[in-house]
């Protein structure tokens, strides 16, 4: 019976809940005033026609202060325990007004009312009003079987969207709407589809008066940089945010509810968006035969998925992750019109590289294999040096030796003054194709070799935001390593398409730097991370906040920031904004087949602080 009461009254639109709130206040107040004139008169009272008139003025009089304030604007259901505040600020203006009713009728020389009729009327009001509400409140949060409880919106853009999506939302019944933000003032203080506007100045009011936990960006066709400002200025908030995609992605004919993203924390880091040049893209893929190592892996699968888009003539995955291969594997035979190539064998095996080079005559080699996590290779520096140094080896040496046109490979800023084994042998491997590049040159022809150093891409497997993702999850804490610690970020998407383009761009034996935009401090990652997950951040200054940061202390090998450049001033333009061409340092004339058969010998003995000596001391400016 209850059950079926809640479920009714809950699956009613808005405007018929707040008639019958406005019909039972009406009821209740009435009720009230009779009950004041009996406690006082100390028995039942009969009104008479006269008196029943001056009782009616008072629930008139009552309802549109209600409204003005706002009782029928909060949803019952979120109600906050401090809403009691404004039930007796409505309740005290009501009585006020009635009792300003009373003394003209007086006046004009109808029957006194006694005294403490009014004061009895606002405390007995008061209750009535406010112990209905909470009462509400209780019945309508009790859960009914394994029904989901959403919380209350605010809708960002009163516009268009922003009324389809209210109607698709009020529609489907998934989530209640507090109410519209706008920034254009004409539209604030109105109601758009019988829903408030409110000003985004407002909103920590909207939150601790209606428990508003989250808000949905409709605001399809603005510029990337106007969402970034409006999600900058939302993440101080404890909301969820989350949005509409671009006009330009919205599919006719569906719910606009069905359309609602997540914000994606690369919204908050303000780069700017340069369109990707379809002629370098098409050139470097279009037609080609293409094998990209280390496929499985993020940046690997990134450009796996960037490539079929642009009709090559093949491509060959190249793989050691058994379940990483069938994964991308499966994605990509779903969805691509080429033939797809799986071959599951590790870079540093000469003959299976060599053999899938030849079996598919690949033109052009995307090196994205390589062991990056920096603790992991700083406590395995053999193994990451056998796999990122010998591994570039063997597999460029394959491309020399059948007649590949482009090899690429993905470096890092961490080969930047290195000062862990994996950037260290990353600023080996880009040597390692200056030494083959110089080869080809003296050849006259043959593979055309580049490096293309990047910093951190978000989301990638050992990134900082999956693992802040998993620990807001988990109610935290979250660690940071070092509160000055600070890295370059870009989205994976963007890193790949630049990649692409920086390889068609190639002369052979160049190293090419994205623009990578204003470090970020990691600190500051993760505190957007915790608003955006619509939490509020516990520290000394807010303990009463949900998920704490905690600072660990740097790991071994870690930079407190990183570089790009070993001398910025040197960085020439490219045809692209987005990416530069170092220019060529003194430390690419050494003797690197010299120094790669010394760390071969060392590798080979297993002795780890030879091999790191080697590492280091060959790479010192």
């Amino acid at each position: 019976m209850v059950s079926r009461m809640r479920t009714t009254i809950s699956s009613l639109p808005r405007r018929a809940k707040r008639g019958i709130l406005i019909a039972f206040d009406i009821v209740v107040l009435l009720i009230v005033l009779w009950a004041s004139y009996s406690l006082r008169l100390n028995r039942l009272f009969v009104p008479t026609n006269e008196q029943m008139m001056i009782m009616l003025a008072a629930p008139v009089l009552a309802v549109p202060i209600f409204i003005r304030i706002g009782l029928y604007r909060a949803v019952i259901r979120y109600l906050p325990e401090r809403a009691i505040w404004t039930v007796l600020q409505a309740m005290s203006l009501a009585a006020l007004a009635w009792v300003f009713a009373v003394f003209l009728t007086e006046m004009a020389g109808s029957d006194a009312v006694p005294r403490s009729v009014p004061l009895i009327y606002w405390i007995l009001g008061t209750f009535a009003i406010g112990g209905s509400r909470f009462a509400a409140k209780r019945l309508l949060l009790t859960p009914t079987g394994n029904a989901p409880q959403y919380g209350q919106v605010l809708i960002y853009g009163a516009g268009n969207a922003g009324s389809q999506l209210a109607t698709s939302l009020l529609s489907q019944g998934t989530l209640t709407i507090g109410g519209f933000l706008d920034d254009n003032a004409a539209l604030r203080g109105r109601d758009v589809a019988g829903i408030r506007v409110f000003s985004p100045s407002q909103i920590p009011a909207l939150i601790e008066n209606y428990g508003i936990k989250e808000v949905v960006l409709s605001m399809p066709s603005i510029s990337v940089a106007r969402r970034q400002a409006i999600v900058a200025k939302l993440s101080r908030y404890p909301l969820r945010i989350r949005t509409l995609p671009p006009i330009t992605d919205l599919v006719a004919g569906k719910y606009l509810v069905n359309q609602i993203r997540e914000i994606d924390i690369d919204e908050l880091l303000g780069r700017s968006s340069v369109p990707a040049d379809a002629g370098l893209l098409r050139n470097m893929i279009e037609g080609k035969n293409i094998l990209v190592t280390g496929a499985g892996g993020s940046i690997g699968s990134e450009l796996c998925r960037l490539i079929v888009r642009w009709a090559p003539a093949k491509l060959v995955l190249y793989e050691a992750n058994e379940f990483a291969l069938y994964r991308i594997d499966q994605e990509l035979t779903r969805k691509a019109s080429c033939p797809i190539v799986p071959v599951l064998a590790s870079v540093t095996d000469g003959v299976s590289v060599g053999r899938a080079i030849r079996n598919n005559d690949v033109e052009v080699i995307f090196h994205a294999a390589a062991h990056k996590h920096v603790p992991l290779v700083e406590a395995n520096a053999i193994e990451g040096i056998r796999n990122n140094v010998f591994g570039t080896m063997t597999v460029a040496q394959g491309a020399v030796d059948n007649g590949v046109k482009n090899f690429v490979l993905i470096s890092t800023d961490k080969a930047v003054r290195p000062t862990n084994v994996m950037g260290a042998t990353k600023r080996w491997a880009e040597l390692i194709l200056r030494e083959q590049s110089l080869g080809v040159h003296e050849r006259g022809e043959g593979t055309r070799f580049c490096a293309v150093r990047f910093g951190n891409v978000l989301g990638s497997n050992g990134s900082v935001v999956p693992v802040f993702k998993e620990q807001i999850a988990a109610g935290g804490p979250v660690t940071v390593t070092d509160t000055r610690m600070t890295r370059y970020f870009m989205s994976i998407y963007e890193a790949a398409e630049l990649i692409v383009q920086a390889a068609a761009l190639s002369e052979g034996g160049d190293v090419f730097l994205l623009e990578m935009g204003t470090p970020v401090r990691i600190q500051e990652l993760a505190e957007n991370m915790i608003r955006l997950a619509g939490f509020s951040v516990r520290d000394q200054h807010h303990p009463e906040g949900d998920i704490e940061i905690v600072i660990t202390g740097a790991r071994p090998g870690e930079k407190m920031f990183e570089e790009l450049f070993y001398d910025e001033a040197t960085a020439l333009p490219t045809l692209h904004p987005k990416i530069m061409r170092a220019k060529r340092s003194s430390m690419e004339d050494r003797d690197v087949p010299a120094a790669l058969q010394k760390l071969k010998v060392a590798v080979d003995a297993n002795d780890e602080a030879a091999a790191r000596a080697i590492l280091f001391d060959f790479i010192k400016p």
